[in-house]
């Protein structure tokens, strides 16, 4: 039976470095599993159907701050997998990636609950305008610096390419996920200087909504061009 990376199409034809669990990510889940209560921690056990309705409201908000979160998780997960890398500059990256993710929980959260609270049940608490563009400059910062964390463990991966004696097809797949993640630290830079203009402010939240056409692109041209390489019909020269 094949094992369940083999099975994943990101995973094919990369030759894994990192199959046993190491103390850096135990400590990761660890410290993920401690974000995710972070979201929940601060809800009291409703003592009313009314409590419960309104605990209920915050569902979608929590599903989606679940969701990102597992996307970063899930993004480290396979970084960890793809390179085993252990050494000082890794630790040192990924604590510096759990540090911004523990930080970027409550903006998170809050930001969220705003935004779902208010467009699904009409009920968000009142913001000033410059309080709600010092929250979306918050988020991007955030956004950005966490992404940022892991270009830096792309990257520190890349200079290394000869040490882990990375193939043909396994560069070309660690270019790719170095444009991918600095497109995400790109994007939360840009959301958070649009948030800092009045007048652009609204666009701020729309950037990130074009993170998904261009990351859906990127990633079917990606599997089209690294086909070649599965073959071995690519060209080296």
């Amino acid at each position: 039976m094949r094992s369940i990376e083999s099975r994943d199409r990101d995973f094919v034809g990369f030759r894994l470095r990192g199959r046993e669990v190491t103390r850096l990510e135990s400590f990761s889940d660890a410290v993920f599993g401690f974000a995710l209560t972070l979201l929940v921690v601060s809800l009291d056990v409703p003592k009313s159907f009314d409590d419960l309705v309104a605990t209920m409201r915050g569902f979608p908000a929590f599903a989606l701050c679940f969701l990102l979160l597992a996307l970063i998780w899930n993004g480290h997960y396979k970084f960890c997998r793809r390179y085993g890398l252990d050494d000082g500059t890794a630790r040192f990256l990924t604590c510096v990636m759990l540090f911004l993710v523990l930080f970027y929980v409550y903006p998170l959260k809050f930001l969220f609950n705003l935004s779902i609270t208010g467009l699904l049940f009409g009920s968000a608490p009142s913001m000033t305008a410059s309080q709600l563009s010092t929250l979306l400059v918050i988020y991007g910062l955030g956004f950005a610096a966490v992404y940022g964390a892991v270009t830096l463990l792309y990257l520190h991966a890349w200079r290394l390419r000869d040490a882990l004696e990375l193939n043909e097809l396994e560069r070309f797949d660690t270019r790719y996920q170095i444009f991918r993640v600095l497109t995400l630290t790109a994007f939360g830079l840009i959301a958070a200087f649009l948030a800092s203009i009045p007048a652009l402010r609204s666009w701020s939240s729309l950037s990130y909504i074009l993170l998904f056409p261009i990351l859906r692109t990127s990633r079917v041209i990606h599997r089209r061009r690294r086909a070649p390489y599965l073959t071995g019909t690519v060209c080296t020269t």
